[in-house]
């Protein structure tokens, strides 16, 4: 089975060929501006593929409703939303399609593969621009009743706002800069941190601490044995260190120590989408 896989962002769309169980010929493409659009380069990606392509698998913003067929919610890609678009793309490009969300993607392709994959229950948290997640429970992603089991960026820390707001890289750098005058990215704040910048220093503590508090309440409501580390910040060895003994400080000072998780980073990182679309596909394929 050769299946195109698809990435979709609101700034870029990523793409590569899943055969053989490995990711291959790996691209992106600015996103494009209307629906009409996507699918014609959608189709091009696909014509151009010299491999027999049986399927195509989408990881996607937004509450994808598998049941109905569509994706509901908001994102940075407004036109894919309410409206037929597994149908839409299947009659499109001739082939059968999967979508689910790209959180839920990364988190299978690590349940499946990578980080998780000898373990049954874990929580999935992606820190990117805002931070999102994905659940599982006895192997099985968790969707909630409404499609937003996992949407973790939206739980609030102590000073009332979102772990969204709190816990980036991204929004961090933007708070640092509104104080100190600086305009600087997450990643220069990190590197001012190293510098032994004491201002940095905090600021990053401050962030982890944010992460920290929300952990400790995922853990608390359904003890996962461990918590697995997305985003382009999960490259960073400090990350999973910092948090898990952030973490441990919680649950001790509650005397609850001994449910401590292991706290890990995602081992497929920026392909982690790619390949949980494909093995969402594969998985739907089977119980069809």
């Amino acid at each position: 089975m050769s299946l195109a896989v698809f990435d979709m962002g609101g700034s870029s769309i990523k793409y590569g060929l899943w055969d053989q169980q490995t990711l291959h010929q790996t691209g992106s493409f600015a996103t494009p501006a209307t629906f009409e659009q996507l699918q014609i380069q959608l189709k091009q990606i696909i014509t151009l593929n010299k491999n027999q392509i049986t399927g195509v698998a989408f990881s996607s913003p937004g509450a994808v409703n598998v049941k109905n067929r569509r994706i509901d919610g908001i994102s940075a890609i407004p036109y894919i939303h309410q409206r037929p678009i597994f149908d839409e793309l299947e009659s499109y490009l001739g082939l059968p399609v999967a979508i689910e969300n790209d959180a839920n993607c990364a988190g299978i392709c690590e349940m499946t593969l990578g980080a998780g994959k000898y373990v049954e229950n874990a929580i999935f948290v992606v820190i990117g621009t805002g931070v999102g997640g994905a659940i599982f429970i006895n192997n099985r992603l968790y969707k909630g009743a409404h499609l937003f089991g996992g949407e973790v960026g939206l739980m609030h820390n102590l000073n009332g706002k979102t772990l969204s707001y709190n816990g980036t890289a991204v929004n961090t750098a933007k708070r640092f800069s509104e104080q100190y005058g600086d305009k600087i990215t997450g990643i220069e704040l990190f590197e001012q941190k190293e510098a032994g910048d004491k201002r940095a220093v905090q600021a990053i503590a401050d962030m982890y601490n944010h992460l920290a508090d929300s952990l400790y309440n995922i853990q608390v409501s359904l003890d996962p044995e461990m918590v697995i580390l997305g985003g382009g910040i999960s490259a960073r060895p400090e990350l999973a260190e910092a948090l898990q003994t952030r973490l441990q400080l919680l649950l001790t000072k509650e005397g609850v120590a001994e449910i401590l998780p292991e706290v890990r980073s995602c081992h497929y990182q920026n392909n982690a989408n790619l390949i949980g679309a494909a093995i969402n596909f594969e998985n739907m394929q089977k119980n069809r």
